[in-house]
């Protein structure tokens, strides 16, 4: 794997990506505390102030324990978008290395990775009463429209998430061309994957899905249906970015009487183990990673270890001292 090393590692970043409830945040952070770094959330949801247990985001205690950014930076009421984070992460890196740290970026979302590290497309700004209008209109009917109007953008996009579809028609519908056209030209040679070190971690099924289960499970008890009511109460199901939040929706439609509260955990686990498996499947194809598998049993001091060799000197020194 290919690293440009300034001094001290000046120009480098780190980053850990992986599908949800494997571990990477944990592992993140003892990079960071071993590497003298800082983290860098790529994590489209917990920059919402109040998604909190739903986002398994990091407590007080973590963030003291190492600094971290693009947490909690925004109002449930406000809008956030892969631009923003772009804008955002840039600054967060700069001011980082002015320190003499090393910018750790850990997260899942594969998009924010995508755009930060090879730039973004040239998709026109959000059109709000166009926005509204589809907004209105049963998702297997918008499927139908975007199979037929960009089927490349079909085949690829989530359909399972309503604010993507609903983008990338309004998108077709003001330009009058296919999403796919107007998205990021991301065959060209990306402007900081060789002054990057990637690791993700992954872990076999069964594991993934105890983690995911024992990880839903605890959020419930902690209180996610008391936090979506309040979120509710602050603006929530105006938000379409944050209502797609993996449990909030599901707990809000619990909240509506839509199903019990066993069905609705039953059913976040189920959300939650399907966004995993998209989520690996997109970082297989979309960054050059160095995957590190972890068993259910290995500490966190033996995953270093593996991924030891693969870091770049001096970091390589100072993570094995």
């Amino acid at each position: 794997m290919k690293a440009v090393a300034g001094s001290g590692y000046g120009g480098g970043v780190l980053a850990v990506v992986g599908p949800t409830a494997t571990g990477k945040s944990e592992l993140g952070m003892l990079l960071a505390e071993q590497l003298d770094g800082e983290i860098i959330s790529v994590d489209s949801m917990q920059v919402y102030r109040g998604l909190d247990i739903g986002t398994a985001k990091p407590s007080a205690l973590d963030r003291a324990r190492v600094p971290h950014h693009l947490i909690d930076i925004i109002e449930i009421s406000a809008e956030f978008n892969v631009a923003h984070f772009v804008g955002v992460a840039q600054q967060a890196i700069q001011e980082i290395r002015q320190r003499g740290r090393l910018p750790v970026l850990c997260g899942g979302t594969g998009l924010y990775f995508k755009a930060l590290f090879h730039g973004l497309g040239h998709a026109p700004p959000g059109n709000a009463a166009l926005r509204f209008d589809l907004e209105k209109i049963p998702l297997p009917e918008l499927l139908a429209e975007l199979a037929s109007c960009d089927p490349v953008t079909y085949q690829r996009i989530d359909r399972q998430n309503p604010r993507r579809v609903i983008r990338a028609l309004e998108v077709i519908r003001v330009t009058g061309k296919a999403y796919s056209l107007q998205r990021a030209d991301w065959s060209l040679e990306p402007k900081m994957v060789h002054g990057t070190v990637f690791f993700g971690l992954m872990r076999n099924p069964a594991d993934l899905q105890n983690r995911i289960d024992t990880r839903v499970d605890a959020m419930f008890r902690q209180g996610l249906v008391a936090e979506t009511k309040q979120l509710l109460n602050v603006g929530l199901a105006n938000n379409p970015t944050a209502l797609q939040a993996l449990g909030y929706r599901q707990t809000v439609d619990y909240l509506q009487g839509v199903r019990s509260l066993p069905e609705t955990i039953a059913l976040v686990k189920l959300r939650t183990r399907q966004f995993a498996k998209r989520q690996m499947t997109w970082f297989r194809r979309q960054l050059p990673v160095r995957w590190i598998k972890a068993e259910p049993a290995d500490a966190p001091e033996k995953i270093i270890a593996q991924l030891s060799s693969d870091l770049p000197e001096p970091l390589r020194s100072k993570l094995l001292r």
